[in-house]
């Protein structure tokens, strides 16, 4: 194991603060954009070392740890790998997070354990998320990764959803020894994970894997089964499962409701993600096999991260201009800055202050141009945001092959709609306790987007091991 320099150990902690963090390393824009694989370099073993070596210790309870939605103990770990005790992190990683490899990509850290480091205010923040994704992937690389399965208590739980918070009630259910199977309508498993973010940001290798942690552990997977339409709860629970964990997420497009938006060239961010997220096409579902034909003009509606990874995927289909249109202003945007700055790099524009109003066809009938309306900001709305104000005469127009909608997602209502007793609110959003995930009907508990809207990977695993516990706990008393 290599060994960090006795010389920068012996440095007193306050001058480690001040030396320069180890930036992410990414692959040559030129490089990237010729095709769909990861964009980071991974951190060497003495980078790592070096990096974590960054932290002061904060005194409990350390700023990071509470803005970690799993609480990590990131102190401790980066004592951990200071030393070069790799897998004795990863482990203290797993110890409170169910998939801390995907976590160290995915989570926005600047908003959450990174962007409440103590060095931010005067130095760089330590680099919490790439450090957990190094000794997380070094453990795996190293040693592999295997489940504790508990003694088989005869208990059946069925899982709806294969996302992030069903995956994670699962991994935490077989270590207490009860029997797991896991229904999803999708042909593989990974829900957001798979289909929605693509492989450049998150190499598919590293959702799959964990999947074959939990079958080899013994849960068992149905694809494309979907409840409340192929089966219901109800018929999960006839069947013998004595409870059920519902993790659908949210995965219905938010509708822009503008004159043309069903001609062809407009496709929402769903359809054109999953087209774009995989290799291996057999794990796509049937209708949305094949990359999309995007033409050179390309523009995306919205402002979160799901934008920012069609703007990025745009780019690696062949598109020359691809362009963000926002209603507000980059202040008053949603996504992470990080996945922002990678987009401008490999040459997204973004245009503010625009909000499309119509999609116009030209004379083969296929989208020509977006008629777009110039906005100013108004006071804030319920949000908190500016609330975007339409400037009357300001027309313009957008010429464009294709528009992609990343407006935002809905509940899918079906499970609600199917399930007597069931209560949902909000268009289709389940009521659960936050945390036990206890719903109206005994024995069904739920978490993930589902029950809270659209929200990050990390909570929704967080809920699916919160509602884990309470499932274990019902089923003792369950015959």
């Amino acid at each position: 194991m290599p060994a960090i320099a006795s010389e920068f150990l012996a440095i007193d902690r306050k001058q480690r603060a001040r030396t320069p963090s180890m930036e992410v390393e990414t692959r040559p824009v030129v490089d990237r954009l010729c095709d769909f694989n990861d964009v980071v370099i991974p951190l060497t073993p003495e980078e790592a070392q070096l990096e974590a070596a960054r932290c002061v210790q904060c005194p409990e309870p350390a700023a990071c740890v509470e803005a970690c939605p799993a609480h990590n103990d990131i102190p401790s770990a980066m004592w951990l790998i200071e030393q070069g005790k790799f897998i004795e992190a990863a482990e203290l990683y797993r110890q409170t997070s169910s998939m801390p490899e995907i976590c160290g990509r995915v989570c926005p850290q600047e908003q959450l354990c990174q962007g409440s480091c103590t060095h931010q205010k005067s130095f760089e923040p330590v680099m919490t998320g790439p450090l957990e994704a190094f000794v997380t992937e070094y453990q795996r690389q190293q040693v592999g990764v295997s489940l504790e399965v508990g003694q088989p208590t005869g208990k059946k739980v069925a899982i709806v959803g294969a996302g992030p918070a069903g995956l994670s009630c699962a991994e935490q259910l077989v270590k207490k020894g009860h029997a797991v199977t896991i229904f999803d309508a999708k042909p593989a498993p990974g829900g957001l994970l798979t289909y929605g973010i693509p492989n450049f940001k998150l190499p598919k290798d590293l959702v799959f894997c964990w999947y074959n942690d939990l079958s080899e552990a013994g849960v068992e997977f149905v694809s494309e089964t979907y409840i409340g339409k192929d089966t219901s709860i109800d018929d999960l629970l006839a069947d013998g499962y004595q409870a059920v964990f519902v993790g659908v997420g949210v995965g219905v497009d938010a509708p822009m409701e503008a004159p043309g938006e069903d001609l062809p060239g407009v496709m929402q961010a769903t359809e054109f993600l999953i087209r774009c997220s995989l290799e291996n096409e057999e794990l796509l579902p049937e209708k949305m096999r094949g990359r999309p034909s995007v033409g050179e003009k390309v523009v995306v509606i919205g402002g979160g991260d799901t934008a920012s990874d069609c703007l990025r995927s745009a780019l690696r289909l062949g598109g020359k201009e691809i362009t963000c249109l926002y209603r507000r202003t980059e202040n008053e945007m949603p996504g992470g800055l990080h996945d922002r700055e990678l987009a401008r790099e490999e040459g997204a524009q973004y245009r503010f202050l625009t909000q499309p109003i119509q999609f116009i066809a030209g004379e083969d009938g296929r989208l020509a141009k977006v008629e777009c309306l110039q906005m100013e900001l108004g006071e804030p709305d319920k949000s908190g945001r500016r609330r975007p104000v339409p400037i009357d005469g300001s027309n313009f127009i957008v010429e464009a092959d294709t528009a992609v909608l990343a407006l935002g997602y809905w509940p899918d209502p079906v499970v609600g709609e199917t399930t007597p007793d069931l209560d949902t609110h909000k268009w289709g959003l389940i009521v659960a306790d936050p945390e036990s995930g206890a719903t109206s009907r005994p024995g069904v508990f739920a978490g993930g987007d589902g029950v809270t809207g659209p929200d990050l990977v990390v909570t929704a695993m967080v809920s699916g091991r919160k509602a884990a516990k309470a499932i274990d706990r019902y089923l003792e008393h369950v015959n």
